[in-house]
């Protein structure tokens, strides 16, 4: 493999692992395991395991942002309905049914934002980036007169966000889709309804 493979196929195993298993469970040894790698080569990309997640981080919000813009800046139909189907996907790929349940940034939020000064600014970062992603959607929805013209299109996004993640770790502890299908349900048939 060369250095860059090399590199990417460690960011994508970790991914995988701490997606699955969390930060503090995904050790560096397993990850090497994984990806077939020596140790030295782990350390001659990453100065540390923070640093690692740090990149595992940024690969998720890249892929994530990819998705957003897909759907959202780039799907057909009206700005609520690319909405409504951006989280009905989010929920298919990171929901209770899902292969493996969860928003990595939720996820590292819970378990190291509190312990991590860098880790914690690109947690802050990235939602700031998919709360603007939701309110450049919103926003287009109150031009078309979908929402009403007095809509806070930023607090609003904040709003669904928060009640999507907080739905998303409610399921977890639930063992249940319930909890989606509620952010869903009371979101578009309530919140977002003119």
């Amino acid at each position: 493999m060369e250095n860059r493979d090399t590199q990417d196929h460690l960011l994508q195993v970790g991914l995988r692992r701490m997606r699955a298993m969390g930060y503090a469970s995904t050790g560096v040894q397993e990850i090497l395991d994984e990806a077939h790698v020596p140790k030295g080569s782990f350390y001659h990309y990453f100065h540390s395991k923070e640093d690692f997640a740090r990149e595992v981080l940024a690969l998720y919000v890249r892929e994530q942002s990819e998705r957003t813009t897909k759907i959202l800046r780039n799907g057909r139909g009206a700005p609520l309905t690319r909405l409504r189907r951006y989280f009905q996907e989010l929920i298919a790929a990171f929901g209770p049914t899902a292969p493996v349940s969860g928003c990595l940034l939720g996820n590292l939020s819970l378990e190291i934002a509190d312990h991590s000064d860098s880790i914690q600014s690109l947690l802050r970062s990235s939602f700031h980036q998919w709360q603007a992603a939701v309110a450049g959607v919103l926003q287009e929805a109150v031009e078309r007169g979908d929402l009403a013209k007095t809509t806070k299109p930023d607090e609003l996004a904040a709003f669904l966000l928060n009640s999507y993640e907080g739905a998303l770790l409610r399921s977890k502890a639930d063992r249940s889709q319930k909890p989606l299908e509620i952010f869903i349900s009371f979101a578009f048939n309530v919140l977002l309804k003119r």
